[in-house]
């Protein structure tokens, strides 16, 4: 009876690990709907407002900015967002990965980081990584004012000159299924690729109004804010995503094991039911003799 309450015992902690992935599957889904909209919306404005960047930068003049100087240093920044909690998936350590990639094959760079999501600082940290700035706890209460707050940090230490480059490490979202690492450079901001020869692009100028100063202090503050802001967004989407597939997953993992436990029990229960009965019965035979 020992080996059938120990069954019976396993069988009642999975079932109650089921409930909680079924739970956890269902916050997440209902996360990801309203984040998947957030995402939908943002994006079409975020990447326009690049494109109209990356077409300035190619024509204007680029001391009218201090954003748009190109320099040769080798201090970089990167913004790695990872998530506040666990149970996702491979989404956390797949930002992890990259990022320490991108250190390893940079070694000649000198690389600080700014972390935004406990897991990802947790790691960081914990592998004396120069870390200038945490986010930690920002999926609680991210939005628009933090992502302007972010994108101030950044040019500020752009303009400052304590780096020379400002990348931003995050999970791009796809689907419910698929998310993708993205590596992009925040600044300098890149020029469009006039190209050369034959293919070469009309360097047009435009007519700015009040006057190209104001317009691309204009332009490029509110392009740091709404970048961040999609990456933050994209990311928040992601999370979400991968963890309502890792608490299906699980479910239906759960869903298995108990299976395959139940049967274990009904054999064992089936098994001891024989033996009882076949003591019994060589126990009348004995009394009978």
């Amino acid at each position: 009876m020992a080996n059938l309450k120990e069954i019976k015992r396993r069988i009642k902690s999975v079932k109650s690990t089921q409930q909680i992935t079924k739970a956890m599957k269902l916050v997440s889904a209902s996360k990801l709907r309203r984040a998947q909209e957030a995402i939908m919306s943002a994006r079409p404005y975020a990447l326009k407002m690049m494109e109209v960047l990356n077409h300035l930068s190619a024509r204007c003049n680029k001391d009218l900015h201090p954003l748009l100087e190109e320099r040769e240093g080798s201090r970089w920044l990167v913004v790695v967002i990872t998530a506040d909690r666990g149970l996702c998936g491979g989404f956390n350590g797949s930002i992890i990965r990259k990022a320490h990639q991108v250190i390893k094959e940079n070694s000649d760079k000198e690389i600080q980081l700014i972390t935004a999501g406990k897991k990802g600082h947790a790691i960081f940290k914990s592998r004396d990584n120069k870390i200038l700035h945490d986010y930690s706890g920002w999926t609680r209460d991210f939005d628009y004012l933090k992502a302007s707050e972010i994108g101030s940090t950044l040019a500020n230490l752009y303009i400052e000159k304590a780096v020379d480059r400002v990348y931003v490490l995050y999970n791009e979202f796809k689907s419910v299924m698929q998310q993708e690492v993205i590596l992009e450079q925040l600044l300098p901001i890149v020029p469009e690729d006039l190209g050369t020869g034959k293919g070469k692009k009309l360097a047009v100028d435009y007519v700015y109004e009040p006057d190209e100063e104001t317009i691309l202090d204009t332009l490029i503050e509110r392009y740091m804010t709404v970048e961040v802001y999609r990456a933050f967004l994209e990311s928040s989407a992601s999370e979400h995503g991968a963890r309502m597939t890792a608490m299906d997953s699980a479910s239906r993992n759960a869903g298995d094991m108990i299976g395959s436990l139940s049967l274990t029990y009904n054999k064992a229960r089936q098994a001891y039911i024989t033996k009882e009965l076949i003591e019994i019965v060589n126990g009348a035979e004995a009394l009978k003799a």
